[in-house]
């Protein structure tokens, strides 16, 4: 994974509020996903803090789906201006949301091992992306998503979500 140059969501949403991966979410996780130089893969690496853990010394389980409906809808939305050729940070804004979220958990993830998330997609069919998310403690896998993204207006969600008629 390269760090040199920017994350896609300081890329595309530099102004992003999720608590996950907003970068202006004072209080958030930030984190930062990129392409792998596969080509093929989105990558993501995170040091869970000591407050994240669920049993001792093991993440806790609501972080690491956390982790994965984040990094899985970021390389969704990644695939869809791939897909249309067109640069992250142009506009209009591409946006995803989590239309389902699996979480396959094999192994216990222990607090203090940087995780690494592996993301791609593994089919689209219109406005849904099937995204497969794996999540590495070190060498070991411990966790995998298995997640649907939907293609949104973000204007359209929250009128409709705040049950207001779209105007």
């Amino acid at each position: 994974m390269s760090q040199l140059t920017p994350s896609l969501q300081d890329t595309a949403a530099p102004d992003g509020v999720c608590f996950g991966c907003g970068a202006s979410n004072a209080h958030g996780l930030h984190i930062k996903s990129y392409w792998h130089e596969d080509g093929v893969h989105v990558i993501a690496e995170h040091l869970p803090d000591p407050k994240y853990c669920g049993w001792p010394e093991l993440v806790y389980g609501g972080m690491i789906a956390m982790l994965v409906d984040c990094h899985s809808n970021w390389t969704a939305m990644a695939y869809h201006y791939r897909q249309e050729n067109r640069e992250v940070a142009s506009q209009p804004r591409i946006n995803c949301v989590t239309g389902n979220l699996g979480i396959k958990f094999i192994k216990p993830t222990p607090m203090g091992v940087p995780l690494t998330l592996r993301a791609k997609v593994e089919g689209d069919v219109g406005r849904k992306t099937r995204i497969i998310c794996e999540v590495y403690a070190g060498d070991v896998l411990t966790a995998v998503g298995d997640s649907i993204f939907v293609r949104v207006d973000t204007g359209q969600l929250a009128t409709a979500a705040h049950g207001r008629e779209a105007g």
